[in-house]
């Protein structure tokens, strides 16, 4: 148990420039704590203990403003950064060094059963406001972008961004510019830009065609 937490104090340090020892995020990081009393709530869940389980994840949920089931699987090397507002259902499965930032849910559509939740792979990284809903997996290295709305299987090595959220980088192949949490596209934007150019490009046609109409009747 100590292992682990040595574990989680040096990959909160590698992810948070802001942290300054490991004191200050063994007792003043809500992400971190909520992952700790986590790992104490699944124990009572596994162990058919439910209501001591609940009663922790409900004293997570009050102390650090993030709400973990006690049944969802949660792998090592998670961080959650901030952390307000994250919610994580009870079939969601989150794998190994996984960065998750303020706002995500990871939950369900409500139209689903067994299986409600998304499983996230591997060195996955859902950024603040991304919303994964359904029983679908999130692949190995995959980024979801700030605001995403992710509604179906995202494969490994891509980047999606955007409502609903689309494939802006595959397997290295950029589609887009590079993303972080600030600059990325705007879906919205760029389909108002596909739609100008298909306008241009078909005025233009119909221009050539009156053209040569009148040059017939001539």
């Amino acid at each position: 148990m100590f292992e682990r937490l040595k574990e989680d104090i040096a990959t909160a340090r590698s992810h948070d420039p802001a942290a300054r020892s490991s004191l200050e995020i063994l007792l003043l990081y809500p992400g971190l704590r909520a992952v700790r009393m986590h790992r104490r709530a699944n124990w009572f869940y596994r162990h058919n203990m439910k209501f001591i389980a609940r009663w922790i994840s409900q004293r997570a949920v009050r102390k650090t403003g993030i709400e973990i089931h006690p049944a969802a699987k949660i792998g090592r090397r998670v961080f959650i950064d901030h952390g307000a507002g994250v919610v994580i259902g009870e079939t969601a499965e989150v794998g190994d060094d996984v960065l998750i930032y303020q706002g995500v849910t990871l939950g369900g559509t409500g139209k689903d059963t067994g299986k409600r939740h998304p499983t996230i792979g591997n060195n996955v990284m859902i950024s603040s406001g991304a919303k994964v809903l359904g029983p679908f997996k999130v692949g190995d290295n995959a980024r979801i972008a700030a605001g995403a709305v992710v509604l179906e299987e995202v494969p490994p090595d891509c980047t999606v961004v955007g409502v609903p959220a689309r494939v802006v980088r595959r397997a290295g192949m950029k589609v887009c510019a590079a993303m972080d949490q600030i600059h990325i596209p705007d879906p919205v934007a760029q389909e108002l830009c596909r739609l100008e150019a298909k306008i241009t490009r078909l005025e233009k046609e119909l221009e050539a065609a009156r053209a040569a109409a009148a040059h017939r009747v001539d």
